[in-house]
Parts: C-alpha cells; structure tokens; sequence
C-alpha cells in the first residue's frame, strides 16, 4: 500500500496557532511559501491547509503556494454551503490542472460561522445530505459534460466544467478526504469519500470504526474504488523518551495556565460538541496516556478537535506506533506539532525515513 504524509499549515490571521511562533508575517506569502518548501526539502508530500470563517480563504492560499512550489500538494480544506459545488469544481479543477495534478481536497462538514457568509444549518442530517449531494455533483462536474443535477440542495442543469482535473491511472480526479464520526458521516464516507480521516484515537477504537465503515461500504453500495484510511494527529517527538514526555508535559502544564487558551480552546469554549470532538474529550476520561504512547491529556485543553491527542516518544516509539494504525489499513497520515516550522524539519527528518524503511 502507497503511504502518504502530508504536514499542517494552520493558514491564521492571529499568530501563534497552538504554541507556534508569534513572529511578524506569521501569514505572509513569504513564510507560508517558506513552511511549504520546506515540506518538501524534508519528506513531505505537501500539507492540510486549515479553513474557517475568519481565515484566509484555503484555496486562495492554496493557488499562491503551488505556484510557488514544484512538487508541493496543497491538501485545501472546504465547506459545502461556504462554495457551491459547480463554482467549487471549476476553481479546483482550474488550480488542479495549473499545478499539473497536486491538489488535494478536504471536505468539512462541521461547525463555522455560517450565518457570517449568508449559510444556514439545520440538523445533522440535513447537513450530512446536503454534504452528500456535494460530494456527488462535484465528482460528476469533474468526470461528465451536460451534467443536469437535481437534488435537495444543489442544482444545476446541462452544466459542464469548462477546465478538467488532471486525471492520471488510479486518480480520475484530485483526491478527496472526508472526516466526521457520526453515523450520518460515517455513511457519506463509506459512498462517497475517497479517504476518510480520522483524528487520534486508541488503535481499537480506530479498528472499530474501519470494520464498520468497510461494512457500510458493502450495505450501502458504494459505486467508487475502496474507501482509504489515514489518520490527522500531532507527533512529539525528541532526541530520547524521556525528554519528549518531559516536554510533552510542560507543554500540558502550559496549556493549563493560560486562561486565554483556555477560554478559546479549552472545553467550555463552545457548547456543541461534534461526534468526533466528544470521542477525543471522553479518551481523556479513560487514561492521561492510552496505548503504548498516545497522550490524551492535551484534548481537554484542545476542545478535543484535531490533533489535540499526541504521539510522544523518540522517534523510533512513534514510528512504531504509527506502523501498528499501517498494520490497520491507514496509508495516510497529517501530521504535526509546534513550533511548525522548526518541526517541519526534525519530524521530516527523524521520523519519516524510519516509516519509509
């Protein structure tokens, strides 16, 4: 199986995204660039660029890092309902073939400041349908001409994308990743993602989830090639075991006693809780540490989202717990850790040649 590993460029207007460096021009075209060559001087095959209502716009950022790159694969993370889906496959398909194929696509289907860019939101199945019916018009828009769709949310009638995707065997289309951990999520996986992502949870937990999927795959009838795994989680990695969970620790303590983190990222930072933000804060309950080296400690600062549970060790104890979710099926892995830029390098460099062997 063909592994993966792509890195996080969190894309923020505020500095200082999870213990990174607040330096000026934290955001500018000129560090950006600087964090997405550097992905691909030390082993990466690109990063997950973060979205949200407040920050740049992701495919923006995206455009201007791969024109600046080679071989540099912009993971650009999108909501339904923030694009239409005809106006999102042209800009995407625009920028995948102006990058000769290196875009990949995210899908996110969670919470945002929808009423700030005139979306609204009903319950969650309204919203995993509406997700569902993306997923579906984008992927004919980029593979069919005179595309007449009617759903419950999108239509569009004789439409055809005037620029096509790369397409290369194995890749009709840029690559597209779908998180989510409810039920309703779990079935738009299983039809219509390629990659489902999930966040760092205890290998039978994620065991779990992969039987239930594949077995949603056969129910439901998915008409694509096999649904793939890959995992979005931070890596702390030092010199020794000892020093990594001394400050895996201090990072912790840190988090702990700063009332503004706290207050924006901690648990009472917003009162829903997303399926999968709940999983991560519930793991916190079972143990501070779960499997041989999984640290569930910071999700309760994190708001249990994504990365907020650790790989701590050398570099050898988290490649070798890293293979163990391979051994599961996963071949794709986020990875990350602050500052970003410095771990760029040391991750890319420790870590990746030992998963690589």
């Amino acid at each position: 199986m063909s592994l993966e590993f792509l890195w996080y460029i969190p894309n923020q207007v505020q500095p200082g995204h999870r213990g990174d460096d607040t330096t000026e021009g934290h955001n500018s075209l000129e560090r950006l660039t600087g964090l997405a060559r550097l992905t691909e001087e030390h082993g990466w095959g690109g990063a997950l660029l973060g979205t949200g209502w407040g920050r740049p716009d992701t495919l923006t950022v995206a455009t201007a890092l791969a024109a600046r790159t080679t071989t540099f694969q912009p993971l650009a993370a999108i909501r339904p309902g923030y694009w239409h889906p005809a106006h999102f496959a042209s800009a995407a398909s625009t920028l995948d073939g102006l990058s000769d194929g290196r875009l990949l696509i995210n899908i996110v289907s969670g919470q945002d400041n929808l009423a700030a860019y005139g979306d609204s939101e009903g319950d969650q199945a309204q919203r995993y349908t509406r997700t569902k019916e993306f997923l579906q018009l984008v992927r004919r828009l980029w593979t069919e001409e005179d595309v007449t769709f009617t759903g419950e949310h999108f239509q569009v009638t004789n439409s055809t994308v005037a620029t096509r995707p790369v397409a290369r065997e194995g890749r009709p289309h840029p690559r597209l990743y779908f998180g989510g951990a409810s039920p309703a999520a779990e079935r738009v996986s299983a039809t219509d993602a390629d990659v489902q992502l999930f966040w760092g949870e205890p290998l039978d937990g994620i065991a779990e989830r992969i039987d239930r999927l594949d077995g949603l795959q056969q129910e439901l009838g998915r008409e694509h090639k096999p649904l793939e795994y890959g995992l979005r989680i931070t890596t702390l990695i030092r010199d020794t075991t000892e020093e990594a969970w001394a400050d895996a620790e201090a990072k912790v303590e840190k988090m702990a006693q700063d009332t503004n983190f706290r207050d924006t990222h901690g648990p009472n930072a917003r009162r829903f809780k997303a399926v999968g933000q709940q999983r991560l804060l519930e793991l916190a309950e079972r143990g501070d540490v779960l499997d041989d080296n999984l640290y569930t400690a910071p999700g309760k600062y994190g708001g249990g989202g994504a990365g907020t549970t650790w790989l701590v060790g050398s570099a050898e104890d988290v490649a070798k717990s890293l293979r163990k979710y391979q051994d599961l099926g996963l071949s794709h892995f986020i990875l990350s850790d602050t500052p970003y830029r410095e771990e760029i390098i040391r991750v890319g460099d420790q870590l990746l040649p030992l998963l690589s062997q």
